[in-house]
């Protein structure tokens, strides 16, 4: 017989919409300044929404603030600095933050030539309105999990692996959190949370945790727990 869980795991989605700040950067020292100052939505925006938007990619999610110091401001030692940041081993957008402004206030302090980019190429910061909504899909055990799993979208994945890192303690994801202080799997969780986003897409962590609940559901022990 398979054990229910203390509460069931319900399943949202996300929904995403892109907002105009009205805040622009002409320079390094402009966009550094901005980035001190502008809500955690904005950076939010220009560091996650690959992860999502390219699900399909493997190689190492780029941010938009490398892309326009290596592109536009032409400043390619800084911006293979800020392309190697791990964006999802911030457990916090604020150290997210932080790690940027450094790298950037580092780089000020040897280099006292500030180039200004032509009118039409600053930076525009922009932010997320990021809204969570409840799919139909609910699961009471392992077994109903895995199931619902295996039917829900792109976007839900993303919002319970990657966004919960940003909510949960320790940086962890929706799926360890519930196997874990919810059905008492703590070897599950621990599997799953140790799943490297950078070396699976979207569709491989999909397909590796449920040959993980596979491999669980299969042992005698389960149900006992």
């Amino acid at each position: 017989m398979i054990a229910n869980a203390k509460e069931p795991f319900r399943f949202f989605t996300r929904l995403t919409l892109t907002v105009m700040t009205g805040i622009k950067a002409g320079n390094l020292k402009e966009f550094v300044e901005c980035l001190k100052t502008v809500p955690e939505s904005v950076i939010y925006q220009h560091t996650h929404r690959f992860l999502q938007q390219h699900q399909y990619l493997v190689p190492e999610p780029p941010n938009d603030f490398a892309y326009w110091v290596t592109n536009i401001l032409q400043e390619e030692r800084l911006g293979e600095k800020l392309a190697a940041i791990d964006t999802v081993r911030f457990h916090n957008l604020e150290d997210l933050r932080k790690r940027i402004v450094d790298t950037i206030e580092g780089h000020l302090e040897d280099n006292n030539d500030i180039r200004q980019i032509s009118k039409g190429k600053e930076f525009y910061f922009m932010r997320a309105a990021r809204f969570s909504v409840p799919t139909p899909h609910l699961a009471r055990n392992l077994a109903e999990f895995r199931d619902c799993l295996q039917k829900v979208s792109i976007s839900s994945l993303y919002l319970h692996i990657f966004e919960a890192r940003l909510r949960l303690p320790s940086g962890l994801n929706d799926f360890s959190f519930w196997f874990e202080s919810k059905v008492g799997e703590k070897s599950l969780a621990k599997s799953v949370a140790n799943l490297d986003p950078y070396t699976h897409t979207l569709e491989g962590l999909r397909s590796k945790i449920l040959s993980l609940l596979d491999a669980r559901l299969k042992e005698p022990s389960h149900g006992a727990s």
